[in-house]
């Protein structure tokens, strides 16, 4: 049975139309409904995802290195990278607060660019031939992705309240901007990444 990549079909991905892929230009065509212009393919989808899984890999290493807080008391500054605030938490007796803290901001960045990257390899290699586990995989992916930024919400309220106490000062440490550029980039990696390859052939 013939797919709709093999029968020249294209949906457009502005108003949902099932659309005969005619040329107009050079790669290009549009939808007669809306006149966006469509791809049977995203273009470069594989490389562009590559590459934020390869820049979100490479900031993971400094967010979670260098200090991602610093609090000031009376004189004495206290930094804090973000598995030594989870332990700190934990020690204080917020455990629920350091598992939130921990699975936002190691475990779902380090899940979806380890999954992500699992995807892409088994789509070159042919290593999971069952596409709709690819696909369950890749929305699992996309679902938790939702959650990794509630970590910056819960930090962000702690500070707040803490500044209102006037119990000491806190400010972003450097990985701070690391630990953002990463959900950015993971972000950015689910959205460029093509589903349809999913269902192509290996090889094509």
């Amino acid at each position: 049975m013939a797919s709709a990549y093999e029968r020249g079909l294209v949906v457009c991905h502005c108003c949902n139309k099932l659309c005969e892929h005619i040329e107009i230009d050079v790669g290009h065509v549009a939808c007669p409904r809306c006149e966006t212009k469509l791809y049977q393919r995203s273009p470069n989808s594989l490389q562009r995802t590559w590459a934020c899984l390869i820049a979100a890999l490479i900031l993971f290493l400094p967010a979670n290195i260098y200090p991602i807080s610093y609090f000031t008391k009376s004189g004495t500054v206290q930094e804090d990278t973000i598995m030594s605030g989870v332990i700190a938490l934990a020690a204080a007796d917020m455990l629920p607060i350091a598992l939130i803290v921990f699975t936002a901001s190691i475990a779902i960045p380090f899940a979806k660019i380890i999954g992500l990257s699992f995807i892409l390899i088994s789509l070159k290699f042919n290593i999971l031939r069952n596409r709709k586990s690819r696909l369950r995989m890749y929305h699992a992916i996309e679902w938790i992705g939702k959650w990794s930024m509630l970590d910056l919400f819960v930090i962000s309220i702690m500070a707040t309240l803490v500044n209102l106490g006037q119990i000491l000062d806190f400010s972003c440490g450097p990985a701070a901007t690391a630990f953002a550029m990463v959900i950015l980039l993971t972000v950015l990696a689910t959205e460029s990444f093509d589903t349809r390859l999913i269902w192509d052939d290996v090889n094509d």
